[in-house]
């Protein structure tokens, strides 16, 4: 019995195969079968403007994040990626004061004094220059924490985008109507700060893609949280901090809300 026992003692020591993992682009990192790099510009954009990425630590985990899809669709070194709670920090993000310091750099924030992003200059008229566009990649409540614990994000200039369509992102619920994802926050804002509405079009190709794949396959098209509240067709009943959240959503506001 004791060398039966030392058998099986052995045997459970051995380790277990490892789980068979399914295989990945080497580029977006999804598993090949939803990849969404067909949907993206055949060569990757090289706009003058360039995009910031200030990218709360959650989103990292989040599986249907569109933030992948920004930087890929723009040339090196058009879009950067911060990642922190509070910016910016000394010992982890280099060069990234620098860039809040501009004088061209634009907070896309729909803070109080915000004024309509097509109320600037292009890049070009009168002898402006390309511009920092500064996004915030979080869900609503994860970006006002940010804004909020970082001073320098409250000094600087601030803008907001109008008159924008409806999320094309329909298999997530948005918090509320007139939301956008970090993707179409960048393309719409490069396109009006660069004057050119074809760089919208091309950079919105891989959520088009991914969200066409997930409706073809099961998916259903979302509507906002707030719409169903409104209709009274939301499936529970919401929570103070549902309704909270709601109340302190500008009606303009188009920062990312993958939530």
């Amino acid at each position: 019995m004791a060398e039966e026992g030392d058998i099986w003692e052995e045997l459970s020591e051995i380790p277990p195969d490892p789980p068979k993992m399914r295989d990945k682009c080497s580029q977006c990192r999804r598993p090949s079968g939803v990849c969404w790099c067909p949907g993206l510009p055949k060569q990757p954009l090289n706009p003058a403007s360039r995009i910031i990425i200030l990218q709360h630590p959650a989103e990292v985990k989040r599986c249907l994040r569109t933030a992948p899809m920004l930087t890929l669709s723009l040339g090196n070194e058009k879009c950067l990626t911060y990642i922190g709670k509070k910016f910016p920090s000394v010992t982890k993000h280099n060069g990234l004061a620098e860039i809040l310091n501009d004088p061209n750099t634009i907070l896309l924030y729909p803070s109080p004094d915000a004024v309509p992003l097509n109320e600037v200059n292009a890049v070009g008229i009168h002898n402006q220059k390309p511009y920092n566009l500064v996004l915030l990649d979080g869900t609503w409540p994860q970006a006002k924490a940010m804004y909020t614990a970082s001073p320098t994000l409250k000094k600087m200039r601030s803008c907001k985008l109008v008159d924008v369509p409806t999320s094309e992102y329909v298999i997530r619920t948005q918090p509320a109507e007139g939301c956008l994802s970090t993707l179409e926050t960048g393309a719409f804002a490069l396109s009006i700060v660069e004057n050119n509405p074809s760089i919208r079009d091309e950079m919105l190709g891989p959520l088009k893609h991914l969200c066409k794949f997930q409706l073809d396959n099961g998916a259903v098209t979302h509507q906002s949280k707030e719409f169903l509240v409104k209709q009274k067709s939301y499936p529970k009943l919401i929570g103070k901090r549902l309704a909270k959240q709601l109340k302190t959503i500008p009606d303009t506001q188009k920062l990312e809300k993958d939530c």
